[in-house]
């Protein structure tokens, strides 16, 4: 009697067949080993949490951000208003956790640009090659070379008079302009490596359609990477926003943003007696940028081949060692 062995990361299809999981079920694995990692998920987690509440608070009670309450002006954190109250008596704690709304807008919609910009022009680049090839990466060198916080200045001074939602709209296309083409490089040197494969070459002497070659094999061999270049992307478009924000170059009055809350510390004066008011916006937007980085350093470590963690290193799923199957019987006949 045969005797069935269970190896990590392996699935028994059939008896004496056996086929491993898929690069991405991997790179999760390895992900969630890392503990760093996912104390950078629930750190992020749990501030995306807080921010989506005030922001269903102020939905559903009416909360009204720019109403103005002289009597509480100016009040140290205490148990009616945990982060206290700014110059015109409003409670510091909503204005700061909702001012975190902009900046997930920002990155979410930032991010899915250049995402998309990114694996568009990387895959075109590195699936036809030659003059195309050649064309795009000279563009990915221009945009990369552009200054881009003063450009994004010059941008939104440029359009200083337009409504707030145009100058909004502005901002998220600019960064997500301008932030595709690290991916667009990424991308591009993986499927210059996997298009040279034996099952690419198999799939293209099959005469497989090159659609179907991107969607069944290249795709999941790069959806990881993908991953990773948009989760750093998200950092930093989150960064250029409170930079924007701080600059007084972004959404105005009275809705809050966490670079326009730090711009109240613009004296000795504030920053000492009145520290609550640079504090707490600091201190959130701090901790979901340093979440999202050990997000980041955990997906590069699950994505690193260099990984102290091994794996076997066989065919990825069930489709592919098919696949590979009918090639072989195809080959000897």
């Amino acid at each position: 009697m045969s005797k069935k062995i269970k190896k990590k990361n392996v699935n028994v299809v059939n008896e004496g067949q056996e086929v491993v999981d898929s690069p991405f079920k991997i790179y999760v694995e390895r992900f969630k080993r890392n503990k760093l990692a996912m104390f950078g998920l629930y750190l992020t987690l749990f501030v995306v949490a807080l921010i989506a509440i005030s922001w269903i608070y102020v939905k559903v009670s009416g909360y009204d951000l720019s109403a103005l309450n002289h009597a509480d002006r100016n009040l140290p954190p205490s148990l009616k208003y945990p982060f206290g109250t700014d110059k015109d008596g409003r409670s510091y704690f909503i204005r700061v956790l909702y001012g975190g709304v902009i900046s997930l807008q920002v990155g979410l919609i930032a991010t899915g640009v250049a995402t998309l910009l990114g694996v568009v022009f990387g895959g075109i680049a590195g699936y036809y090659g030659g003059a195309t090839d050649n064309i795009i990466m000279r563009l990915a060198e221009m945009v990369s070379s552009l200054p881009l916080l003063p450009l994004a200045i010059t941008v939104q001074a440029t359009f200083s008079h337009l409504t707030r939602e145009s100058r909004f709209m502005i901002m998220i296309m600019f960064i997500g302009l301008t932030g595709w083409t690290g991916l667009a490089r990424m991308i591009r040197a993986q499927i210059l490596s996997l298009r040279e494969q034996e099952f690419m070459l198999a799939a293209r002497a099959m005469g497989i359609k090159p659609s179907e070659q991107i969607r069944r094999h290249l795709i999941p061999n790069v959806i990881a990477h993908v991953i990773l270049s948009a989760v750093s992307s998200f950092a930093g478009a989150i960064m250029v926003e409170a930079t924007l924000s701080f600059l007084g170059l972004s959404v105005q009055e009275p809705t809050p943003t966490w670079g326009r809350l730090l711009n109240l510390a613009k004296t000795s004066t504030i920053m000492k007696d009145q520290w609550w008011l640079w504090v707490f916006p600091g201190i959130i937007l701090v901790t979901l940028i340093i979440g999202v980085n050990l997000i980041g350093e955990g997906l590069n470590d699950a994505v690193d081949p260099k990984s102290n963690v091994k794996f076997n290193r066989a065919v990825p799923d069930r489709k592919r060692f098919n696949f590979f199957r009918r090639t072989q019987q195809i080959e000897k006949q």
